[in-house]
């Protein structure tokens, strides 16, 4: 088959950019890092946006949903061939190509934090893998897509088209043709002009792929489904450097799939935006940045939000309600990791919640029920799902089991929009699994 990719971003080359870092936001991030999902409270959230996609900017953290979570996904949604079996064998054969191991030797400090803290209240915590290669000296790389898959394509004559945005798609009597695209030249130039493709494959993300379906015509069963996982942060301060250059690995699943409490970037910069309220944020975090490290409680939250792409504006309008009983959740995951983190040794705490007391003992946490509201909780989240879904009920979903959407032959979607709801887990794992499974049903019907 003759592949193009069309990739609106750049494309960065591997190791050029420091990870998490400003500079890695303003090049390979939507927005600069600056996305927000409209509502009360509003949630931040951030995209990559370039040669690769999310793999490039986030952890590379490869975890596998719960196996009542898939089951249950397959009954509610009406999805055919999906179970943890048919997953797993399609992650084991991702593996194989991208690899995936834990760290080599000692984990980190900060990560260990979380295990410890889980060991001392009798709690369940793993350590996850990570889609890394290490070198003799435990050195680690991420296995991002530029890195892996991406080059593997291309030898095999595969071809990457960056800084080409696809505006809508060409789509004539029920049928996809191809897609219109606007491509910036090195020298700033822009040029308008169409690809004829026999089929056509979205995989813009949770939030861009609706959006682009949506500016195409297809409305109808887009966009109305998007789910997150709304998180709150705290950050440690400890006695102790706890070299928190790296994300934790360590995750504590006690209360899992619902409730996820791990860890999450700590250079300078991210614990100062977690410590935005305080005058004094940015002070404490370069001056005590290696005493510092951020950790998370994340939600499998009640209702989905939505994505509606607007006349005459670029970016889409993202809504996410967030209920009461997702608010009492959270607030109960922050007292939950702050007890944790207490239990590890942290010498204070601090949310990210406006006006709300830090905690040095047990007994200061039962402020924090109070102290989270609307106005005051700072939400984000950097994992988005959801927003198609998969069904074979046409009630539900506008594409199948496979991504193909329906009533317009060529024409389909492998991201993490088609995940029917979000997995309580980091994601990439199961997209990836779940875009294999569909690129090797799109070759059999070829």
């Amino acid at each position: 088959m003759d592949v193009l990719v069309v990739e609106e971003g750049p494309w960065i080359e591997p190791g050029s950019v420091a990870p998490f870092s400003l500079a890695e936001m303003d090049l390979a991030y939507r927005h600069h890092g600056s996305s927000a999902a409209m509502g009360n409270p509003p949630i931040a959230y951030a995209e990559g946006r370039c040669v690769g996609g999310s793999t490039e900017i986030n952890s590379g953290l490869w975890a596998h949903p719960a196996d009542e979570v898939v089951r249950g996904w397959a009954s509610a949604f009406a999805i055919d061939e999906l179970t943890p079996e048919v997953l797993a064998d399609h992650a084991a054969q991702i593996e194989t190509w991208v690899p995936v191991h834990t760290v080599p030797g000692p984990a980190p400090a900060a990560s260990v934090v979380l295990a410890r803290g889980a060991d001392a209240l009798g709690w369940r915590s793993t350590e996850l893998p990570r889609a890394f290669a290490y070198d003799h000296r435990g050195r680690g790389t991420k296995q991002s897509m530029s890195r892996t898959l991406l080059p593997a394509a291309m030898a095999a004559g595969a071809r990457v088209e960056a800084e080409t945005r696809v505006t809508r798609l060409l789509l004539d009597r029920g049928r996809a043709r191809g897609a219109a695209v606007v491509t910036t030249h090195p020298d700033g130039r822009r040029e308008r002009r169409t690809i004829e493709a026999d089929v056509v494959v979205c995989c813009a993300g949770a939030v861009q792929t609706p959006a682009l379906l949506q500016r195409s015509g297809l409305r109808r069963g887009v966009g109305s489904g998007l789910r997150m996982h709304p998180t709150l942060k705290v950050v440690a301060r400890f006695p102790e450097a706890v070299d928190p250059g790296d994300v934790p690995m360590h995750r504590i699943t006690e209360f899992s799939p619902g409730l996820a409490i791990g860890g999450s970037a700590s250079r300078p910069g991210h614990v100062a935006l977690a410590l935005l309220d305080r005058s004094a944020a940015g002070a404490e975090a370069r001056d005590d940045w290696d005493h510092l490290a951020v950790y998370y409680a994340a939600i499998r939250s009640d209702r989905p939000g939505r994505v509606r792409a607007l006349p005459g504006l670029r970016a889409p309008l993202v809504t996410y309600p967030v209920t009461d009983a997702d608010l009492s959740r959270l607030t109960r995951g922050l007292v939950l990791l702050g007890e944790a983190l207490l239990a590890a040794g942290a010498v204070e705490l601090i949310p990210a919640v406006e006006g709300a007391p830090s905690a040095r003992s047990v007994a200061d946490l039962h402020h924090w029920w109070d102290a989270v509201d609307r106005r005051r909780a700072s939400l984000m989240t950097v994992h988005l799902t959801s927003s198609i879904g998969m069904s074979e009920d046409p009630r539900r979903s506008r594409a199948d089991s496979f991504g193909a959407i329906r009533g317009v032959a060529g024409l389909r979607v492998n991201d993490a929009s088609l995940l029917p709801d979000a997995p309580g887990v980091n994601p990439q794992a199961t997209v990836m699994a779940i875009a294999h499974r569909n690129a090797q049903n799109l070759l059999s019907t070829r």
